[in-house]
């Protein structure tokens, strides 16, 4: 099974919410998910970010590939970097 690390949209027409959630790339996108890591939250000045690092640093050892959007996130909180160095001092 290919996982994900992607966003699944909630909220209102013309008002995205989003949560970041892990799941079976074969879902749709609003569709079942394994587990919710983190929200995101665009409309907000600046757009509000919250992330469980320790759970996406996780899933990500394991495997789990994050989507184009997610990796943006991930590097502006910095949690490439550290994914990175815990790949590479192993």
């Amino acid at each position: 099974m290919a996982v994900k690390i992607r966003l699944k949209r909630m909220g209102a027409k013309k008002s995205p919410f989003y949560r970041i959630v892990v799941a079976d790339s074969r879902a749709p996108r609003d569709g079942r998910s394994i587990e919710t890591i983190g929200t995101y939250n665009p409309v907000t000045q600046p757009a509000t970010v919250n992330i469980n690092d320790e759970l996406a640093l996780k899933w990500m050892q394991n495997g789990a590939k994050p989507s184009d959007t997610v990796r943006n996130l991930f590097s502006q909180q910095g949690i490439m970097e550290k994914f990175h160095n815990a790949k590479n001092s192993k």
